[in-house]
C-alpha cells in the first residue's frame, strides 16, 4: 500500500498524481496482455478446428482406402493398419497439445481477470479513503471559519 506525505491541505498531490498514473499505466497493461491472450485462444480454437478437420479428412482418405484395398488383402490391411494407428496418435497428440495450450492460456487469463478485479477492489479503497481525508479537511475547514 502507498504511503503518502502530508502538505498544508493534505496529501501530496504530486505523489498521489504519480500513485494513480502508475495504477492506470498498470491497469492498461494488464487489460492488454488479457486482450493478447483473448486473441491467443481464438487463435488456438482456430488451430483446434483445423487438426479436427485434418482428422475428418484423414477418416475420410482411410475409409477410400478401404475400399480400394480389397485386392492387396494382407499387406494391404498390415499397412493401412499401421497408417491408421500413426494418423489416430498423431491426430490425438496434436489435439490434445492444442487443448492443453488452450487450456493454459484460458488459465492465465482467468488468473489476470481475477487479479484484475482485486486491483480494481483495491485501488477502489484507496479511491475511498482518499475522498474520506477530503472530507475530512472540509470538515475541519468548516469548523475553523
Amino acid at each position: 500500500m502507498e504511503k503518502f506525505s502530508y502538505e498544508a491541505n493534505g496529501y501530496n498531490r504530486s505523489e498521489v498524481n504519480r500513485f494513480v498514473s502508475d495504477v492506470i499505466r498498470e491497469t492498461e497493461g494488464i487489460i492488454t496482455r488479457v486482450r493478447k491472450q483473448n486473441t491467443e485462444i481464438e487463435e488456438l480454437k482456430k488451430e483446434l478446428q483445423h487438426y479436427k478437420e485434418q482428422e475428418a479428412n484423414l477418416k475420410d482418405a482411410l475409409l477410400k482406402a478401404e475400399e480400394t484395398s480389397d485386392n492387396i488383402k494382407k499387406m494391404a490391411r498390415e499397412e493401412r493398419e499401421m497408417i491408421v494407428t500413426d494418423a489416430k496418435h498423431n491426430a490425438s497428440r496434436i489435439v490434445n497439445e492444442a487443448l492443453l495450450k488452450a487450456e493454459r492460456i484460458e488459465l492465465q487469463a482467468d488468473t489476470l481477470e481475477r487479479n484484475m478485479r482485486i486491483f480494481k477492489k483495491k485501488l477502489r479503497s484507496i479511491m475511498d479513503q482518499q475522498m474520506a481525508v477530503v472530507e475530512e479537511i472540509e470538515l475541519l475547514e468548516l469548523e475553523d471559519k
